[in-house]
């Protein structure tokens, strides 16, 4: 609840309250208490001690945290309840009527100064930007959300910090997002502190950004270690909207310790709603597998079904960037009429702001289908826009590849010297895959 007012403070709000309920200082200093010691609390010469406050609010009234802060615990419970309720509309996609709630609660929270509730607000709404592509906003949601559990335990900060580095990517800046998962992980795990839900989350949003930067292994080891740890649950809705139920019940019986704790079981329900999209970058990255050992078919469902925990409303820069992937394996099998047509829809979400090395891949991929088709100069125009966009987000292997396409191009089409700038390019690049830009793997959890 915060830390207790001053004594000035609080000896204004006994007397006010005193006043309003007409009762003499004797009258709410007997039995146990002088009228004089209520005369120097109301002047705020003395700090009350919990005993003389439970005192005075039992006379006056109204609970204890409220004569201490000038909040009320009901209050409070009210707020959770709709932080709650705003995560559910989250949850299903609306983000937009979500944007309305958390605004509206996190002026609440700041009016009544509550920091707790203050930063799970601006996390709703960084979530909220996420979902609708709005990064900067969204940055600064997460910042702003950080400041507000500076004092609080490392795992508590996890998901404010997951948020920030998640926009990071999203921007095509990958390396320092990797960085911020990477030493939020090896923190969490050298410290001890093997919080489930905290490494989960850390552990599914960190596979975006190892893909794209070649991490292949740390990728699929990064993949098995969130499905580990992904809570099992048949119906986490239908769980979550019970406890919100039982959460009403119980405020209205003035039970508030136990409507709090159900409050807190639904909100971690919904927090796992929300996985599905990180989730899914686990099903990804299992289709990608698949995909690379040739078994295209199983890559296909993988992909789809990771594309269908992508709700139409919700993660569109996710599912831009996964329909890329599944494009690929479409032309591999052989439909790349089909794939061009994906890879045309999705470029209209990508951009170098938003998804700058998925939107070098849908390029990459219309230059080889451009190829086939025997349409060399649209070709050549795809992979010089890939090439601008993998340079800007430090994609090494993407950009070593790529620089190979552009250069095999340029060499058929009697273009030699201009071929041979693109090999120098591109062998700048050839390394092994995530050696330019990660350090040592982080610490691993007790799985």
């Amino acid at each position: 609840m915060g830390e207790r007012d001053e004594p000035g403070t609080i000896g204004r709000r006994v007397q006010q309250l005193r006043v309003a309920r007409g009762l003499t200082q004797k009258q709410l200093a007997e039995p146990v208490y002088t009228p004089a010691y209520i005369s120097t609390l109301e002047a705020g010469r003395v700090r009350p001690s919990d005993d003389a406050l439970r005192h005075l609010a039992e006379r006056l009234e109204v609970e204890f945290d409220e004569l201490a802060t000038g909040r009320s615990a009901r209050q409070v419970t009210e707020m959770r309840l709709r932080l709650t309720e705003a995560q559910r509309v989250l949850a299903v996609g609306e983000a937009e009527s979500a944007v309305e709630q958390y605004t509206a609660l996190l002026a609440e929270a700041e009016a009544q100064e509550l920091p707790e509730e203050q930063a799970a607000a601006l996390l709703g709404l960084g979530e909220c930007a996420l979902d609708t592509g709005e990064l900067v906003d969204g940055r600064r949601y997460f910042e702003e959300a950080e400041e507000r559990l500076a004092d609080a335990p490392l795992p508590a900060r996890v998901p404010a910090l997951r948020g920030r580095a998640v926009a990071h990517y999203l921007a095509g800046e990958l390396r320092y997002a990797v960085y911020l998962l990477e030493s939020t992980i090896d923190e969490l795990n050298r410290g001890g502190l093997h919080d489930p839900d905290a490494l989960l989350l850390l552990y599914a949003s960190v596979i975006g950004p190892y893909m794209d930067m070649g991490a292949h292994a740390r990728a699929a080891q990064a993949a098995e270690f969130a499905l580990a740890l992904a809570p099992q649950s048949g119906d986490p809705a239908l769980v979550a909207r019970m406890h919100r139920s039982v959460a009403r019940t119980l405020l209205a019986e003035g039970r508030l310790a136990e409507a709090d704790a159900s409050l807190a079981k639904a909100a971690e329900l919904y927090r796992g709603l929300q996985l599905r999209t990180e989730l899914a970058n686990c099903h990804w990255m299992r289709g990608y597998v698949y995909a690379q050992n040739g078994e295209l078919e199983r890559a296909e469902a993988e992909m789809r079904e990771a594309l269908d925990m992508l709700s139409a409303a919700r993660a569109t820069l996710y599912s831009s960037q996964l329909t890329v992937e599944l494009a690929d394996v479409l032309h591999r099998r052989g439909r790349s009429e089909e794939a061009a047509e994906l890879l045309r829809d999705v470029l209209g979400g990508l951009s170098p702001e938003r998804g700058a090395v998925h939107a070098a891949a849908a390029h990459r991929l219309l230059g080889i289908i451009a190829e086939d088709a025997r349409d060399t100069d649209r070709a050549e125009e795809h992979y010089v826009r890939a090439l601008s966009l993998l340079e800007r987000a430090g994609a090494a292997g993407d950009l070593a590849d790529l620089c190979r396409l552009l250069g095999d191009l340029l060499r058929r089409t009697g273009r030699v010297e201009a071929a041979l700038d693109a090999y120098r390019t591109g062998l700048g690049h050839r390394t092994a895959p995530g050696t330019t830009t990660l350090g040592p793997a982080p610490a691993q959890p007790p799985v």
